[in-house]
C-alpha cells in the first residue's frame, strides 16, 4: 500500500527537524570541548579553525587519536 504524498511530506519534515535538533546537539557539544580547550580565545580565521578541525576528525577516523587530555607527541606547550 503507498503512503499518500502528504503523509511522505509530513515524515520528511519530521526528520528534517529531528536531524536540525541533531545537529544542534553535536554544534553544541563540539563548541563546549572547543571552549574548554581554549580556542574561543584565539584569534584566527574560520578556514584556519576548519582545516584544523577536518584533521583532528581524520586521525579520529584512522584511529590515531592522542592520549585523552594529553597533547600529541612532539607539540611542545
Amino acid at each position: 500500500m503507498k503512503k499518500p504524498t502528504a503523509k511522505i511530506r509530513e515524515e520528511i519534515a519530521r526528520l528534517q527537524e529531528k536531524l536540525k535538533e541533531a545537529e544542534t546537539r553535536d554544534a553544541e557539544r563540539i563548541g563546549r570541548i572547543a571552549i574548554r580547550a581554549g580556542l574561543g580565545e584565539i584569534e584566527t580565521e574560520e578556514a584556519d579553525l576548519l582545516s584544523a578541525f577536518e584533521e583532528v576528525a581524520g586521525r579520529f577516523r584512522e584511529g590515531t587519536k592522542p592520549a585523552q587530555g594529553r597533547k600529541p607527541a612532539g607539540d611542545s606547550a
